[in-house]
């Protein structure tokens, strides 16, 4: 399975780097492969290594601003020209998301993957990865977005949150193999 991973390039402490290690440890060992925005800082450095170090293959999208960067042992790197086409190849080369902590970028790659699941232009299985609680208050929204009519599907088809990664990518192998 290809999971494409969202989350952050910032240098992040323990409380976010050891459950996505675990996780980077858990994908690579299943024998997946690492879809991701390619950069080899922060919290992405620490997936890739997680994963490849587990026997995982790494694919990068990186983005033309940010090419100093990218990997360099990646097993496949590609370099997009903007953010718009670095988002629409990595959904494209994806079987499933995971979204995990970020910043503002992350979460805009996280409302384009849902919008565009909302209005069926993909029906990959989406994971927030609520590391440390990290999305509590955005479970929150979602479901009062539920709640009011503003999810033309129920949230339990649009996202799944997941506590920790193990229950991430057991969702994500149910879902795909009975995709």
């Amino acid at each position: 399975m290809d999971i494409c991973v969202f989350l952050s390039a910032a240098d992040l402490d323990e409380r976010y780097t050891g459950p996505a290690r675990e996780f980077a440890e858990l994908i690579g060992k299943a024998g997946h492969t690492l879809v991701w925005g390619g950069s080899d800082v922060g919290l992405m450095k620490v997936v890739a290594d997680g994963v490849q170090e587990s026997g995982g293959r790494l694919v990068g999208v990186s983005v033309e601003f940010l090419r100093g960067k990218a990997r360099a042992d990646a097993d496949e790197m590609i370099i997009a020209a903007d953010l718009a086409e670095r988002k629409a190849k990595l959904l494209g080369l994806a079987d499933a998301i995971v979204i995990m902590v970020g910043g503002t970028g992350t979460l805009d790659e996280a409302t384009e993957i849902l919008e565009m699941k909302k209005h069926g232009l993909h029906r990959k299985p989406v994971v927030l990865l609520n590391t440390a609680g990290f999305y509590d208050g955005l479970l929150v929204q979602f479901e009062r977005m539920e709640a009011e009519g503003f999810l033309p599907l129920p949230l339990s088809e649009l996202v799944y949150f997941a506590d920790d990664g193990a229950h991430a990518l057991a969702y994500l192998e149910q879902m795909v193999g009975n995709g």
